[in-house]
């Protein structure tokens, strides 16, 4: 793959979440579980990405521009690499519009990591 083309990652429906892994109180992670769970974690342990991707979550319509959502102190290479790092543990999706780029955030991705720190089962 080309630096200049953006892996479009397919988004389910909200609707239709199912969780990747179990919730962490129905006993323990398997590896593979464990492992899967980790790379989301670790795109967001970053303060640079997590900052991007909050710009991405609450930005108006639900998508955000990279034009809208680069002001986050570093350079333009920069917050290009960390929203690589985002769309590659499957937190964001993005698709090209003319020179522009937009995201979004993956919400049954979002919904899986959530379910599985659900304390409440």
């Amino acid at each position: 793959m080309s630096k200049s083309e953006i892996a479009e990652l397919p988004v389910l429906d909200a609707g239709t979440v199912v969780p990747c892994c179990p919730p962490i109180t129905a006993g323990e992670l398997s590896q593979d579980d464990a492992e899967r769970m980790a790379v989301m974690f670790k795109a967001l342990s970053d303060p640079v990405r997590l900052r991007l991707f909050s710009k991405v979550a609450s930005h108006p319509g639900g998508e955000a521009c990279v034009c809208d959502i680069s002001d986050v102190g570093v350079s333009q290479p920069t917050v290009s690499h960390h929203l690589k790092k985002l769309r590659e543990a499957g937190l964001l999706t993005s698709e090209r519009r003319g020179t522009w780029v937009y995201y979004q955030v993956a919400p049954s991705v979002v919904a899986a990591m959530s379910a599985m720190l659900d304390l409440r089962t």
